[in-house]
């Protein structure tokens, strides 16, 4: 029997010290095969790794003012796959920016703080417990048709 793949990553921010933050984070926790990407065009360009969890910076023209912001990036990843979850990560702690990225399909929104890695966590399992509940329903319902 084959070993279970890593889960996916794909951190997405175009502040480096934090986007190197959040990775050392995820690879610490030891069962995340982690991709990082500075732009959501180079995000983009990589969906065909398939990754298991997208977190995206809500704002990533901060360096590159002409570059994709998050909405526009979670936009397309939604085009190219509307099963990807997207979980959204800014500072901007507002509520009208919240439902807004929920407008958009994103699957959660979190502030970045002292406890958005925690949070970040927490969002990450229940979207691998919503994912094995599936394919066990899907498998149940094959073996029942």
């Amino acid at each position: 029997m084959t070993k279970d793949k890593k889960t996916t990553i794909f951190l997405v921010d175009d502040d480096v010290v934090y986007l190197k933050l959040l990775e050392i984070q995820f690879i610490e926790q030891g069962s995340f095969a982690i991709e990082t990407y500075s732009t959501g065009e180079l995000c983009i360009d990589k969906l065909s790794n398939k990754p298991d969890v997208i977190i995206l910076d809500y704002h990533l023209d901060g360096i590159d003012k002409s570059a994709m912001n998050g909405l526009k990036t979670l936009d397309e990843i939604k085009s190219f796959s509307s099963a990807i979850p997207v979980v959204m990560l800014s500072s901007q702690d507002k509520i009208d920016v919240a439902i807004n990225c929920m407008h958009h399909m994103a699957f959660d929104y979190v502030v970045k703080s002292e406890t958005a890695f925690l949070r970040l966590q927490q969002i990450i399992t229940t979207i691998l417990s919503y994912n094995k509940m599936k394919k066990e329903l899907n498998w149940y319902m094959d073996k029942m048709s």
